[in-house]
Parts: structure tokens; sequence; C-alpha cells
């Protein structure tokens, strides 16, 4: 039995223009555009359709698995919870990004990162969710125990990304020890002797794991066919070993300088949308706006704010010169999409997943109307 579904009166963002018109879906795919007053269907009134949006990672699903310190929330209705937020926040393939190793102040151990990997997966097979889930293992190399960890995923096929990062202070996010100071200081509450051993600590597992875990790691993900991403690059140094060892995408370069040679390499640079929306990373490190201006950022995601990337899609147009919606949206669907290898989905054309999400435009905010995934409402 053929499914069928008309929407019409639309403004359709396409991957390099605007057209008002219809979209005929089919199937759970895109079948039809057709410009102008052609066909009739459930009328849009005008709004946005976008395609759905792909996010490479999140860290929004841990809070809802440990809302307070030492409490444990059930992971399945964690996992509800985190999904239902993202879907309604127009994201429907979405890669939940799990911690690989653990450093001082985390709250959670590695049977915790299973366990919510299990509940997707649980609740994947029982069809309980809006989204389209897959895995970002964050790697924490300089961790002791990341390679461990890291075997806790050895055959899950859900594993799409896996990012080598070290949070280790002096280098990358925390060049500045006032940054890193105010970060984790006043975090966990240290005094200043305290603190000093704390970085002292910090710096001593970096030089000693972060080296043998990035090979390790990049190895088996290459083995594996998982897409390698670097993280916080702050250096050409820090770029060129990253293509050493297969990265393909580098997620939140700090500088200017390695966004630019990340870009000439090929690689996909990743931003946050937050930095976009406040105008500045929250560590002090480049601004997304800038790359985007210098034609240096292809990726956005919402990080740690859900909604912040449909957001970021309908600014960015508005605030920095030269970009067009249709640009700012493949930001968030297209280029993400291609840079994990799925090619079904990610721009409105025939043949392509309706993954779709109706937006309105309410005094500079989108509002989210109604989303699809494969031709079925979800939100």
């Amino acid at each position: 039995m053929t499914a069928e579904t008309v929407l019409t009166n639309a403004r359709i963002v396409l991957a390099d223009e605007i057209v008002e018109g219809s979209l005929l879906l089919r199937n759970g795919l895109i079948a039809g555009i057709d410009a102008g007053a052609g066909r009739t269907g459930e009328d849009m009134g005008g709004d946005y359709i976008i395609p759905g949006l792909v996010e490479l990672h999140t860290d929004h699903l841990e809070g809802h698995y440990a809302p307070r310190p030492k409490v444990r929330w059930n992971p399945i209705a964690a996992v509800l919870a985190h999904d239902a937020q993202v879907a309604t926040a127009g994201i429907t393939t979405v890669l939940d990004a799990l911690r690989v190793g653990m450093d001082e102040d985390a709250d959670l151990t590695s049977d915790d990162i299973r366990k919510l990997a299990d509940a997707i997966e649980d609740s994947v097979q029982q069809d309980r969710l809006r989204a389209d889930h897959f895995l970002h293992l964050r790697c924490e190399v300089s961790a002791p125990d990341c390679l461990q960890a890291f075997a806790n995923f050895d055959g899950d096929e859900r594993v799409r990304l896996a990012s080598l990062m070290d949070h280790a202070p002096g280098q990358r996010q925390f060049v500045n020890l006032e940054t890193y100071a105010y970060y984790y200081q006043r975090k966990l509450k240290l005094t200043d002797r305290d603190f000093k051993l704390f970085c002292e600590k910090r710096m001593s597992e970096s030089a000693r794991n972060s080296g043998p875990n990035r090979v390790a790691i990049s190895a088996a993900c290459q083995e594996r066919g998982i897409v390698l991403a670097s993280h916080d690059d702050a250096t050409s140094g820090h770029v060129d070993e990253a293509i050493e060892q297969g990265v393909r995408v580098a997620e939140f370069p700090t500088t200017l300088e390695a966004a630019k040679a990340s870009k000439d390499a090929g690689l996909g640079v990743l931003m946050g949308a937050p930095n976009v929306m406040r105008g500045a990373s929250h560590s002090g490190n480049v601004s997304a706006r800038t790359l985007a201006g210098d034609g240096l950022l292809d990726i956005l995601s919402s990080d740690y704010i859900p909604f912040s990337l449909i957001q970021s899609a309908f600014f960015l147009g508005d605030v920095v010169e030269g970009i067009s919606l249709p640009q700012a949206v493949a930001m968030v669907s297209k280029n993400p999409a291609e840079a994990i290898g799925l090619s079904d989905r990610g721009v409105i054309e025939p043949g392509r997943r309706a993954d779709l999400v109706r937006v309105r435009v309410d005094d500079h905010v989108p509002v989210v109307r109604t989303v699809w995934r494969q031709g079925r409402r979800v939100a």
C-alpha cells in the first residue's frame, strides 16, 4: 500500500535556493517538488520546510541520566526525555555523545555509560524514539581508563563517530590556566594548593596516556569504519597530527590558525551553535561567527543546548554577510550527514528520506511547528 502526503503553500529550503510550492512524500521518501500552487494537500501557511537537522555532538543525554550529583535516573526514561527534546528542536538524526575515559570531574562511570548505550539500543529496537539515534564516543585520551572504556563498545554498530579529546590544562581548550581555574577550581571547590596538585596530576596523565591512546583508538576506528574527529585543535601541529591519524572532522578548533589548517586539509570544521548565538566561545576561544565570515565553518552542533541548532541556522544568515539561509541550513543538515557517510538524508530532493521540519520565524526566533522522520510525523 502506497502512503502519500502532500505539503502545500510552503517555502521549501533546497540545497541552493528557496522555492515556494509543494512537496510530495511517498513511502518515507521525498517523491516530488513543485513550484507554485499545482497540488492540493496539507496547507503549510507559508512556513519554511527545511531538512531534518543532523546533530553530531550533543552532551545532553548524560544530564537526563544524572540530573544531580549521585542521582541516577532510569536509563530508558532518560533516553526518552532526551529524545523528546531533541526531536521537538527539529533534530531527526542525532549522535548521542557518550564519555569514554573518566576524568576528575566525572560523576559517571563507564558502566553508567554502557547502560545508556544499551537503553538507546533497546529503545531503537522497541520503536520508542522519535529521532534516529547513533553514538558518538567522546574519548578522553588522557584518562587512564580510556582504552578499557572504549573496549565496552567493541562490536557496537551504532557507533558512527569517535572524537579524540584531551582536556588537560595548559593546551588546546585550556591554554589559559585562568580559564581552566574558572572552569574546574570553582566546579570542584578546590583550594589553590589542591588546584595546583590537580593540574599537575592532569598534565602528568596527559603526558603519559594521550599519545598511545590516540594511536590505539584511531587504528581501531579505521579498522571498524568509524569516522574520527579531532577536538579543540589549537595549532597547525595539532592538525598535522589529526591528519596523520585519519581524522575527517575538526571539532571546535580553538584558534583561527587551527581552523584554517583544518579547512585547507579538507576536514569538516565543526563549531558550537551556542557559540554562534552568544557571539563567542564560553572558554574564550575563537568565535564561530568569525570562522563563518572567513568561510571556515562547515558544520554546527548544538553541543549542550539542543534548540540552539535550529536557532543558529536561522540566525547565522542575519549576522554574517554572504551566508544565505540554504547555506546555513546545510551546516545543520547536509554537511553533518555527509561527514559521517549518511547519504540518504540532509537535503530536500527526490529520493532522499522525508526527514523534514516545518518552521515559522517569530521575532527572529524559529518556531518548530511539525517534524517528520521518514514521512511520519514525530513532533
